[in-house]
């Protein structure tokens, strides 16, 4: 039996968005603590207390989103670990329905660019200096484009089960 497997994993880059809710949030908490507690009181005190506590528990989330690739035997799954604590898969691919693997910015992708329901989903790091893969594949009358950073050892376990579904222009 010639199972392959390989894994891989990437660490999202933090986003500007994330850094100004983040910004926003501290900057709410700072606004209800002293301007509420000149009108509120300790009213004030205890919402600022409970969005501490939130934000205490939600940024550390925020922070470290990561994502893993496991391929084995011809079935590709991303997982997204957030805070490195929870894990949650996000996406499973069976190469049986997938009609391309080729690096992002291949001319061999530019055939289905140009789809009106091609639905983009992103797990790679947002580096500009990363080799982006990008998958399409037909699920449920859906096209998809996912986009992944994987090593060298996966794209030779792809290639070695998918042989023609794989550019490495």
């Amino acid at each position: 039996m010639n199972e392959s497997y390989a894994e891989a994993g990437v660490k999202r880059k933090k986003s500007a968005t994330t850094l100004m809710i983040q910004i926003a949030a501290v900057f709410g908490i700072l606004v209800v603590f002293f301007v509420g507690g000149m009108f509120l009181g300790s009213i004030a005190t205890f919402i600022a207390s409970v969005l501490v506590v939130l934000c205490v528990f939600f940024f550390p989330r925020m922070n470290s989103i990561e994502y893993e690739y496991v391929f084995c035997d011809g079935q590709l799954d991303f997982d997204k670990i957030m805070g490195n604590a929870k894990r949650k898969t996000a996406l499973r691919i069976d190469f049986d329905k997938v009609e391309i693997m080729a690096p992002a910015k291949s001319h061999s992708l530019d055939s289905y660019n140009h789809i009106q329901q091609l639905k983009v989903k992103d797990f790679s790091s947002q580096n500009p200096e990363a080799k982006v893969y990008a998958i399409i594949v037909r699920k449920d009358n859906e096209v998809n484009k996912v986009l992944f950073e994987p090593n060298e050892k996966m794209i030779a376990c792809i290639k070695q089960k998918a042989p023609r579904k794989v550019v490495e222009v």
